[in-house]
């Protein structure tokens, strides 16, 4: 039924041939009503496609019925216009002319935003007629809105470039003839096969490999990122045309199906092919029929009405969008093996030469082969099989394997990979609980060279998944939202690894506190073993952090851990977000907090412990997460709960640690500020900015201070790194100040990400904002926070206004596919002198803005703010005193700051009033 929908070439070359003749013959006069017919075959083919896609559920399929129906199109004006615009009654040998399409398009498969490519093959040179034919077809194709890669080219041409240029040759590899002259199509099958591919296949081998090596590398290195390419990034489509181009050259084959002849994929490899290519492409078909475009990236605001598209269903736990991206990155996984199997192959016939191998060493030595011992050996720096049947005799033997690869410095074979796949079922509840293959387990976590290749690569081969089954049930498992990049097993090996270049010094420059702290802890093992389970239970009904503490009481002493160490790695899952959420959205200067806090932790070696698996769990989240600003708050809630547990024994009182950060300053005053300067400045501030800010900090506070006019709006900029720009801002004390700075950065479009702000003895207010950078030219940046202050100066001069931008702005595409209720939160047990207010949900522009609008009109004075954005999500909490100073208790005043924080951040239409209020 769905072919039929597109008719036949000779039926609509027919229907051309009605218009032409319809409009007296003339091309000039019957070209609108050709495009027209054609624009509608080319609508006609892309719904056949849809309606295939809808009702097969398969992409080849679906792909085929549009490449199909886009033959069809050019058939049919290729014949038209060689019976009626170019005819010829008697072609001499060199007006022939062969329409063939090449790469994508040649295998018969066509997404219906991809490029229609096509080689115009003539026989030794152009002619008149044969550049017309070329020169209307594309005009036509153009016309009708493709994107059409193209070259006309003679059999000598296209045989000279494809020696010289790998893309040709990888086109020229899938060339399929759509119209004209066969026998010159078959020339160029036959020469392409003679003169280019023969004796080549290394060479082009090692060229495809070297190509997908720096895409790999251009995607991000791994097939677990959550928003992937599902045409270009690891696992992808790609990858897979790699596999085949690379068999279809060296095997010289013309289908996949044959490499099964060949021995190169059993049956069930080959199944396995079809079945990751057909769920590739049908996602991609998806993607361009939902965007209308060529998009090949799976954002976010796109996973979920596909996730709806392809029937997936939410489970407890995990919703639609995620198990539709866990079925996604399980096939990336495949495509992965798939790979690894067909470069045994290659090597297996020397193909490929393998990774690491020295050919001089091979001559020196006469030999390529080691034993190791008597169930593995070392061929070409990669560990094989000495016994075959050693997995199946000793089943533990497939985690001692990475213990001999790691003691010696070895890869493992593909071969040997692929055998261990086969043999996943022999690590059953025996294995499992067996002494020495948990002891080999916790070896490779805590004390291999290097564990996060030797975790990957157990992941990948399924056995970290049968060793530790509540580790395979989050394999390939995505969170939702726009703050992790990958997914919860990749994140968790990644923090893995990072521990152990943190314990090796490799990023002391990155993690100062932890590379030092890292020394100094008694429970290294519990640590090890805490990170790689952190996230264990993600994709549970139940609080995973909860649950991951259940998990790791029945697992570790499994894994041989002591009682003690037990209680420490559940209450380290447990806590896990602690140190996080208080160093980002609490005020750390408040004693309460740290108390609070110090409580929790109730140790220095709980609190060492927790610090380094914070830092290893925000870096390990994605590029840029982990910055100076978050490294600087996690350093101070260290250090002031240090002092409040030390202070339990040392009973060193807080005045203490205030009179030290006051000495520093005075110290690095010298030579900068005057005595006068310097006195004043110390006189200027409480103990909460003394114990909150570091000596450096405040110099830099001081100097812009002095350079400044008392009285005046002083501003300074500092780029912290890459995503956060410092503001700094000495200004009078005014109640309406947070309001005019928030609605300055929003002018400027500054996303404020966190805020600190502080009132000095003689009424003038000290803020330090951490914006997002626009730019990585610092004087873009300087010049915006310019910009801000001239606002600020204006705007309490009475000068004139802030510029609000609309009121109503729209939030980043990317941001609508996810849905986080407002919460507003009103506690008096966060602080003893303030009222916590805490309002989270989904970010937006000038948010900042509009809270501290509603803060004014709601007469409460922000004593401080901490801004933490976690993706799409945000968290901002304000301490705050009410209208007659102290703390809020008034239920009514309460339920209104509720209410009104809560419409002024859905910015409805109330929150405008509120602000003219």
């Amino acid at each position: 039924m769905i072919a039929a929908a597109t008719p036949t070439p000779e039926a609509l070359a027919a229907e051309l041939e009605a218009l032409f003749l319809a409009h007296d013959e003339s091309y000039t006069k019957a070209r609108p009503a050709l495009l027209a017919r054609l624009k509608e075959a080319r609508a006609t083919a892309l719904k056949a496609c849809s309606d295939a896609l809808e009702t097969t559920k398969s992409g080849t399929k679906a792909a085929k019925v549009l490449a199909g129906g886009q033959d069809a199109i050019i058939q049919a004006f290729y014949i038209f216009a060689a019976e009626h615009l170019y005819p010829t009654a008697n072609p001499s040998v060199a007006e022939k002319l062969a329409v063939i399409a090449t790469g994508g398009y040649g295998r018969g498969l066509l997404a219906p935003g991809s490029d229609i490519d096509l080689l115009f093959l003539y026989p030794y040179r152009p002619t008149p007629w044969t550049e017309s034919m070329v020169e209307t077809i594309l005009y036509m194709m153009w016309d009708l809105g493709l994107k059409v890669g193209h070259a006309a080219r003679s059999i000598d041409e296209c045989v000279k470039l494809a020696r010289t240029d790998v893309t040709i040759r990888t086109a020229l590899l899938e060339c399929r003839l759509i119209i004209g002259d066969e026998q010159l199509a078959e020339q160029l099958y036959q020469r392409f096969d003679q003169a280019v591919v023969r004796g080549t296949g290394k060479k082009f081998i090692a060229a495809k490999l070297d190509e997908r090596d720096e895409r790999h590398r251009r995607q991000g290195q791994t097939r677990y990122l959550v928003e992937p390419n599902v045409k270009e990034g690891k696992g992808g489509l790609r990858d897979l045309q790699t596999l085949f181009w690379i068999a279809k050259y060296f095997y010289r084959v013309r289908s996949e199906a044959e490499l099964v002849g060949k021995g190169v994929f059993s049956a069930k490899d080959y199944r396995l092919f079809r079945k990751c290519d057909d769920f590739l492409w049908s996602v991609r078909c998806h993607l361009h029929l939902l965007t209308g475009r060529a998009e090949e990236r799976l954002t976010f605001d796109l996973q979920r009405e596909i996730a709806q598209r392809l029937g997936y269903s939410p489970r407890p736990g995990l919703s639609d969008v995620e198990r539709f991206m866990k079925h996604y990155f399980l096939v990336a996984k495949d495509v992965g093996d798939l790979t690894r199997i067909l470069c045994a192959g290659l090597e297996a016939q020397h193909a490929v030469q393998p990774i690491g191998l020295s050919r001089m060493m091979r001559t020196l030595t006469g030999t390529t082969t080691r034993v190791l011992d008597e169930n593995f050996a070392a061929e070409h720096d990669r560990v094989i099989l000495a016994n075959p049947n050693a997995f199946a005799e000793d089943p533990v033997n497939m985690l001692r394997v990475f213990a001999v690869a790691d003691a010696n410095n070895l890869r493992l074979h593909p071969n040997l990979l692929f055998q261990m796949r086969r043999s996943l079922k022999l690590i059953n509840a025996d294995v499992r609980t067996d002494e020495d293959a948990n002891r080999i387990f916790v070896h490779l976590l805590c004390d291999a060279h290097d564990p996060e290749t030797l975790l990957r690569l157990m992941n990948e081969t399924g056995v970290l998944g049968a060793f530790v089954p509540d580790f395979g049930k989050i394999v390939a498992m995505m969170q939702f939202n726009m703050y992790h990049s990958y997914t919860v097993d990749e994140h968790l090996i990644r923090s893995v690894g990072l521990l152990s270049r943190i314990e090796r010094g490799r990023v002391e420059q990155d993690h100062p506190l932890a590379s030092h702290l890292i020394s100094t802890v008694h429970n290294r093992r519990a640590l090890y073993v805490a990170v790689f389970l952190h996230d264990i239970a993600k994709g549970r009904p139940k609080d995973h952090s909860i649950e991951g503490g259940r998990i790791a009481r029945r697992l570790c002493p499994r894994l041989g851990l002591t009682p003690a160490e037990t209680d420490l790695v559940a209450w380290l899952i447990e806590e896990h977000l602690t140190m996080s959420i208080t160093g980002q959205s609490r005020d750390l200067s408040d004693p309460k907090t740290i108390e609070d806090f110090a409580v929790k932790v109730q140790s220095f070696e709980r609190l060492k412990l927790l610090e380094i698996l914070t830092e290893a769990d925000i870096a390990a989240v994605g590029p840029n997460v982990w910055n100076g600003w978050k490294s600087t708050l996690l350093h101070t809630l260290f250090d002031e709960t240090e002092a409040v547990i030390a202070a339990r024994h040392t009973r060193r009182p807080r005045q203490a640690r205030i009179a030290a950060s006051k000495d520093a300053f005075a110290q690095r005053a010298t030579g900068v500020l005057t005595p006068a300067q310097r006195d004043e400045w110390l006189k200027m501030h409480a103990g909460p900015y003394w114990i909150r800010v570091g000596a450096d900090d405040a110099l830099y506070h001081a100097s812009l201070w002095a350079k400044g006019t008392k009285g005046d709006v002083c501003i300074g900029c500092r780029v912290i790194d890459t995503t956060t720009t410092e503001v700094t801002l000495i200004a009078p004390d005014e109640d309406k100040l947070l309001t005019v700075v928030a609605a300055a950065c929003a002018a400027v479009q500054a996303s404020v990400r966190s805020a600190e702000i502080f009132t000095t003895n003689d009424a003038m207010a000290l803020d330090v904002f951490h914006i997002r950078p626009l730019s990585d030219d610092l004087m873009d940046e300087e010049a915006r926070v310019q910009r801000i202050g001239q606002m600020v100066r204006d705007a309490l001069s009475g000068r004139a206004p802030v510029p609000r931008p609309p009121e109503r702005q729209l939030r980043p595409v990317r941001q609508k596919a996810f849905n986080h209720p407002t919460d507003v939160i009103v506690a008096n047990d966060w602080s003893k002198g303030y009222t916590a207010i805490e309002v989270s949900g989904l970010d937006r522009p000038a948010l900042f803005r509009d809270l501290a609008d509603a803060l004014l009109a709601l007469d409460l004075n922000v004593r401080s703010a901490q801004l933490a954005t976690f993706g799409e999500r945000v968290v901002d909490v304000f301490y705050v005193t009410g209208p007659e100073g102290g703390q809020i208790t008034n239920p009514e005043l309460r339920a209104q700051i509720v209410e009104q924080l809560r419409q002024a951040y859905d910015n409805s239409p109330s929150a405008s009033a509120l602000t003219a209020a």
